[in-house]
């Protein structure tokens, strides 16, 4: 209790430049003092702590970094420091990095110029880290830290991340990222931290849950689903009971997070399950995609997207479930939903009611009861999930429901017979047949949203009349969408009117999104259409950082009770709950040592000298080698994981542009690198043919090295390669041309980039270095003397190679005693025998030039093409 006290206190006296809750200042307090990595709870933003970091260093005597950061990131915090961006001439960006001050900078050019020696390390201040838990050893972000860390020990490094779960795949996953990132310290701060619960009880706002029932037809619809998810379940689990599939559950199967479930657990042996097993998986993900529609889409889209499951060709894909009682029954009731006996009459999503009344009726008379009967500047801001659903409900507010569901019907292109009689009146306002098939421009029918609809993440509309008519049903619209505010720039609007404002928890993946337009907005009322922990958490935030003065926020929560929905929410809480839960246990039981320099390269395996000095020490033919091992890179390299694996093994990299290759290894060693995609592109298109060729002309030892995706099967058989040109047949045959035509080029195969660093490693003992102005020289057309293993006209080598009797051992020797090919042709025999070192050899080369080809006779007894039958068979004369 004593030391909770203490730490308030503390976290009150900190005054800093952007306000922070007191959680947020002891968080705060922590990372400024100590390099570590920071895991908070999705919603509890760690924005404001970054801002505060960088307005204290946000000073030209400082150098600080920021890597790893989303595009929405980079242009949240450029423009609220009015941060410059780095140049994209190499020279220029050394300049800036002199000047100092705060830079946003991508990996791969950041790695460049660290190699390079570009940038003063010993003056970076230090480097930020956004969303570590990305950050993996084999990638950049970790070669960055690595190069940093080598040269500059006082420098910090603090790593933050919101996502609690992604720590949870993989064994000592957060060890892992903590040593990728070198740090010793962990903060792991959930959202029942109990410093937490406190600020966040300081001011909260007034919520109300709304819980809505399902229709019938809808409830009946889960049940069934539910049952075939059980049933797929079960099947999946009982043919692979020798595979890990714990997480593989239906309460998973309906989270967001399944498809990452998924690959997690089944991507290392995907290759190794039946046809069966993975037909059943595909079933799994259209199973939650239709129970997610259920919910959150209209009866008339649930119809449609099921009646493509309803088709002969999907039957023989599928594992079966369209053949079950469930199915049968799921296919009726979803009818039913728009059909009511042959009539075309839709219900109405549960929800569209209750926005309704809330829009119409609750929210005005409650704001006229505080103004006076004014409903002037009342904000109301509606949060959904997507922007199908964005779509939707400013559509329902817009044009009415009824009229919505007949748009719809008519966008999907659904036979309609006959309708209801509330629907007659609304036939007239859509086109005909013909007209109808001419919108459509035969669009496919699953990209029909996003072809047809102007689909946005958000929407603004106001009011039309005044709210007196509180008479009005669900049907009748009472908003029109605000044309003006095409950018929706909220801090322009001047509109006395009430507002509401649609938007999704994420627009376009930008999390930024929400706080801001809640700063902007100050919304008095918030409708959670849909369910979202990260939403509910920020507008926690927002209420706690409101003036005093501020009136609170009214928040409506609403969710459709006992169903999957409801369910998913709280398997995210739970498996959030459960993630922190293994990070403490984590915690508890780590062991860091502890140096007196704080810096402990023995931890970090930063030492790289050592690993140096040890391959130094290695013997190449009795005599150590006195120069440390060194690559060239092609720049274009850096985007894979092998250049920081190999500087991990020991070896120094040179980034340069070369026009021969990816890896120059030695003098003689030159390396074409291809994953199998890019091989099965370069094989089709012809590009590494020429590339071989121009290895093989300039390299004494070429080499094409086949790289395999460590997650992926190391095989080339099955669906692995998957091409509309080339079938694994016709890759194989076209490597084994490769080999005939280069008889000296090597294919190596790799099963990952690991074994790939391995095996350079093993090739550049005992031998020398590449010369980087010698590599720099060669170019795919004009070729240097010095570097050219076969120093000869390309031409008559080509020609030459292609000689009967020619071999890739006399080929040498023919071209460096030769003179000239007339000079060729006028030597005999025994001086064509010296030459070649070989009798027959040289018979063969000396026939082919002088011996007169001969037309063969043809036999006129024998005709060509035919051939005599045996056996019993008699002519007919």
């Amino acid at each position: 209790m004593e030391e909770n006290q203490n730490t308030e206190e503390l976290s009150q006296d900190i005054e800093t430049k952007y306000p922070l809750l007191n959680y947020e200042k002891q968080i705060f307090t922590d990372i400024f003092e100590n390099d570590a990595l920071l895991i908070m709870a999705k919603g509890l933003s760690y924005n404001s702590i970054v801002s505060n970091l960088l307005w204290v260093y946000k000073d030209p005597g400082n150098l600080v970094l920021i890597i790893n950061s989303s595009d929405h990131e980079e242009k949240f915090f450029s423009e609220k420091f009015n941060l410059s961006v780095l140049p994209n001439l190499g020279s220029e960006r050394e300049k800036a990095y002199l000047e100092g001050g705060i830079y946003f900078v991508s990996t791969r050019i950041l790695v460049v110029d660290l190699l390079k020696k570009r940038v003063p390390v010993t003056h970076i201040t230090g480097i930020i880290v956004l969303r570590a838990h990305t950050v993996l050893e084999s990638c950049q972000e970790a070669f960055v830290l690595r190069l940093f860390r080598q040269n500059n020990k006082t420098g910090f490094i603090k790593a933050f991340s919101n996502s609690p779960i992604s720590f949870t795949f993989g064994y000592h996953q957060v060890e892992k990222v903590m040593r990728a990132v070198f740090v010793k310290e962990l903060y792991l701060w959930p959202r029942f931290h109990g410093l937490v619960i406190k600020s966040l009880k300081s001011r909260q706002a007034e919520v109300e849950e709304i819980h809505v029932s399902l229709t019938p037809n809808m409830l009946q619809i889960q049940t069934c689903l539910l049952d075939i998810m059980n049933y797929t379940v079960k099947q999946l689990k009982s043919i692979n009971r020798n595979l890990d599939m714990q997480e593989i559950t239906t309460e998973n199967c309906i989270t967001k997070k399944f498809h990452k479930i998924l690959q997690s657990q089944l991507d290392c042996v995907w290759h190794q399950l039946s046809n069966r097993t993975k037909e059943y998986i595909q079933d799994l993900k259209i199973l939650r995609t239709l129970i997610v529609n259920l919910i959150h889409e209209d009866s008339v889209s649930f119809y449609w997207l099921v009646s493509k499951y309803r088709t002969s060709e999907y039957a023989q894909v599928n594992s079966g479930w369209i053949l079950l009682d469930s199915a049968e029954r799921l296919f009726k009731v979803a009818k039913s939903r728009v059909f009511n006996n042959s009539e075309f009459d839709p219900e109405h999503c549960p929800k569209w009611k209750c926005l309704s009344d809330l829009l119409k009726v609750e929210i005005p008379d409650e704001v006229k009861k505080k103004n006076n009967g004014s409903l002037n500047n009342t904000k109301v801001l509606i949060l959904c999930e997507n922007n199908k659903t964005c779509f939707q409900l400013n559509n329902v507010l817009t044009m009415g429901a009824n009229k919505y569901l007949f748009y719809n019907a008519f966008r999907r292109d659904i036979q309609i017979t006959s309708v209801s009689s509330k629907y007659k009146n609304l036939k007239e306002e859509f086109p005909t047949k013909t007209e109808k098939e001419s919108v459509k421009d035969n669009k496919d029918d699953s990209n029909l949203d996003e072809e047809l609809d102007d689909v946005k993440s958000n929407y603004m509309l106001t009011l039309t009349q005044a709210m007196e008519l509180n008479k009005n049903t669900a049907e009748d619209s009472m908003f029109e969408p605000i044309s003006q505010l095409d950018n929706l720039d909220l801090t322009q609007l001047e509109i006395e009117k009430p507002l509401i404002c649609i938007q999704t928890f994420k627009q376009n993946g930008n999390y930024f999104s929400l706080e801001q337009t809640l700063e902007a907005l100050r919304p008095e009322y918030i409708i959670l259409y849909q369910s979202d922990v990260s939403a509910v958490r920020q507008i926690e935030l927002f209420e706690c950082k409101k003036q005093p003065e501020e009136p609170k926020s009214k928040v409506y929560f609403l969710i459709h009770d006992k169903t999957v929905e409801e369910q998913s929410y709280l398997t995210s809480l739970r498996r959030e709950k459960q993630a922190f839960e293994m990070l403490i246990q984590a915690k508890s039981v780590m062991v860091v040592p502890s140096y007196q320099d704080g810096k402990t390269d023995e931890y970090f395996n930063l030492n790289v000298e050592e690993n140096e000095s040890a391959i130094n020490t290695r013997k190449a033919g009795g005599q150590a080698s006195s120069v440390a091992p060194r690559v060239i890179v092609d720049m274009r390299e850096f985007r894979s994981d092998l250049p920081a694996l190999l500087h991990r093994r020991g070896i120094n990299i040179d980034p340069v542009t070369i026009a021969i290759g990816d890896y120059i290894l030695t003098p003689d060693i030159c390396v074409e690198r291809k994953s199998i995609s890019d091989l099965i592109g370069s094989l089709n298109s012809g590009r590494l043919y020429t590339q071989c060729t121009q290895m093989c002309r300039n390299y004494s030892r070429p080499i094409l090295l086949i790289e395999f995706d460590q997650n992926k099967p190391f095989n080339l058989q099955g669906n692995f390669v998957v091409s509309t040109d080339l079938s694994g047949a016709d890759i194989q045959q076209k490597l084994q041309l490769l080999t005939i035509h280069f008889p000296r080029l090597k294919l190596v195969w790799s099963p990952s980039p690991y074994a790939t660093a391995e095996l350079f490693y093993e090739l550049k003992e005992g031998r020398k270095n590449p010369n980087v102005d010698e590599v720099v020289a060669l170019s795919g057309e004009n070729t240097a003397d010095d570097m050219n293993y076969e120093r000869y006209n390309i031409v008559v080598h080509d020609f030459v190679q292609k000689l009967p009797g020619v071999t890739s051992k006399n080929i040498s020797r023919i071209m460096n005693r030769g003179i000239s090919l007339d000079h060729l042709i006028t030597l005999t025999k025994d001086q064509l025998q010296e030459i070649v070192e070989n009798k027959n050899e040289a018979e063969i080369i000396y026939s082919i030039l002088h011996v007169k080809a001969k037309p063969v006779d043809s036999d006129k007894t024998k005709p060509f093409g035919k051939r005599k039958l045996g056996g019993k068979f008699k002519s007919n004369k």
